[in-house]
């Protein structure tokens, strides 16, 4: 019996979506860029035209870049773009053995993305990232057995601002045969990004259906649509690139301070985008997901592993559920500051909830320090984690005479069950769970062997992996044409004032 938790009673997700929707038509939201306000206005939302008075000069367009639209959203509009949204599709892969069909009848997990910093395998030095980071993460990743989409785990400082997230998703894409997910920044991206994947798919058709990279869109909360990022993803529409709605309202500072009143707000802002992307290139798929967080009332910081921050992804997964489409949601968060009991700990109480609740896909392998800290080892430490966070939702083999009464009278009072076929035959049955880097060996052993931890463990393993051959190396010419791609980027791109 699969122990499943919504997070919400049904009663409660009805007063969440009634909520959202008269937010989103009482409230509105705020659209910044050039592509969306047309759209909107098209199909009948109510549209305001006003001036951000700190961000553009008096007389500029106010349906501009510089300039934004609040759109009031009828209920019945949303309904009809919700109603254009694939309720299924399949998230490619490089390798089209890793391709991931959501919804899915069991979780599994990605990568947690752009942290600003990584620690070096080598030093030990908490540093800036660098591209060779997602590199070396992708590397790792690719070889967990729970995951199925990477991210780029940190920045690529070292790497042109204008062109970064080109780097970083060619990094990932490259370096790692399953789905890949990332951002664009700016519009003036989005055809670069375009040109890659046709690269690695073999022309612009093979890349619309394989839908090899899907992006990830989040709203600046409370309830407003960043332009540069709205426009680019309107334009990757072009090669039906999915996009994946993660909302990131925190209680008290970017959300209203309750924990229905945030899940509320990130519902509409979630079912604004769908809105837009929806009556924009009807039928594009997309993806209900959030990343919501806590506050620190100590100190005004941003939370992440918190029994709160789980509780809403399991909320906010139902209320995906509710809607009947694929959902992602962050977990696996820890705000610890090293490795160790502390991170495994938040890891597991932020990643059961969303598994509870049935999300199809949960972020957050590899990062420590509330998201912002790479750390290899971590990758597959947190895949241990996955594996008995997942055994725990699984409960009990409930199926028609697992109950083994028969053994049971055959033993009797006083004998035991260690020569019983059935007993053979669970220690490889999956009931019990047989941990990789957790050890069981008696005392003496252990100490015998140096007195290993999960780490120890896993950090053998990640010099294993990083010394041995590249998994699914791109062709040299596929690899050629991406390069010469960025090449182009860097010289043609150029960083805003």
């Amino acid at each position: 019996m699969r122990n499943e938790g919504g997070y919400l009673s049904a009663d409660e997700i009805r007063r969440v979506h009634e909520e959202s929707l008269r937010i989103l038509a009482e409230v509105g939201v705020r659209v910044y860029g050039e592509l969306a306000p047309p759209v909107l206005a098209a199909a009948g939302a109510e549209i305001t035209r006003a001036a951000d008075a700190g961000d553009r000069a008096e007389g500029g367009d106010p349906g501009g870049p510089e300039g934004f639209v609040l759109v009031k959203m009828a209920p019945e509009l949303v309904d009809r773009a919700m109603a254009l949204a694939p309720r299924s599709f399949v998230f490619g892969a490089r390798n089209p053995v890793h391709d991931f069909a959501v919804p899915s009848p069991v979780t599994r997990f990605a990568m947690d993305g752009t942290a600003a910093f990584a620690r070096d395998f080598a030093t030990g030095e908490r540093r800036y990232g660098r591209k060779q980071d997602t590199v070396d993460a992708m590397r790792v990743f690719g070889q967990c057995d729970l995951t199925v989409m990477g991210w780029p785990p940190v920045a690529a400082a070292d790497k042109p601002v204008a062109s970064r997230p080109l780097h970083e998703f060619a990094a990932m894409l490259t370096s790692l045969s399953k789905h890949g997910q990332h951002e664009l920044h700016r519009r003036d991206q989005a055809r670069y990004l375009g040109e890659m994947l046709e690269a690695l798919a073999g022309g612009k058709e093979a890349a619309r259906e394989r839908h090899l990279a899907s992006l990830v869109y989040c709203p600046v909360a409370p309830l407003v649509h960043d332009g540069e990022m709205l426009d680019a993803y309107l334009e990757m529409g072009e090669w039906d690139v999915p996009v994946t709605m993660m909302p990131m309202p925190v209680p008290g500072t970017t959300g209203p301070a309750s924990l229905l009143g945030n899940i509320a707000l990130a519902n509409a802002e979630a079912l604004s985008a769908i809105v837009i992307f929806q009556l924009a290139h009807p039928g594009r798929p997309v993806q209900y997901g959030s990343a919501v967080g806590t506050m620190d009332f100590r100190s005004g910081g941003f939370l992440a592993g918190t029994p709160e921050m789980g509780i809403m992804s399991g909320a906010l997964t139902s209320m995906g559920r509710h809607y009947g489409l694929p959902t992602i949601a962050a977990g696996c968060a820890t705000d610890a500051h090293d490795t160790g009991p502390e991170a495994c700990i938040e890891k597991l109480l932020t990643m059961l909830p969303p598994i509870a609740a049935g999300a199809d896909i949960v972020v957050g392998y590899g990062e420590l320090d509330g998201d912002q800290t790479l750390v290899l080892e971590q990758i597959l430490v947190d895949n241990e984690l996955a594996h008995l966070a997942l055994r725990l939702v699984d409960g009990v083999d409930g199926r028609e005479g697992a109950e083994l009464f028969d053994d049971i009278a055959e033993v009797g009072p006083g004998g035991n069950f260690l020569a019983m076929p059935a007993s053979r035959r669970a220690a490889r049955s999956g009931e019990f769970h047989e941990p990789r880097l957790i050890s069981r060996a008696p005392y003496e052993a252990w100490q015998t062997a140096g007195r290993p931890s999960m780490y120890t463990r896993a950090r053998a393993r990640v010099e294993e992996i990083l010394a041995g051959p590249v998994v699914d190396p791109v062709a040299p010419e596929v690899q050629a044409a991406i390069d010469a791609i960025l090449a182009r980027a860097d010289a043609e791109l150029h960083e805003e004032a």
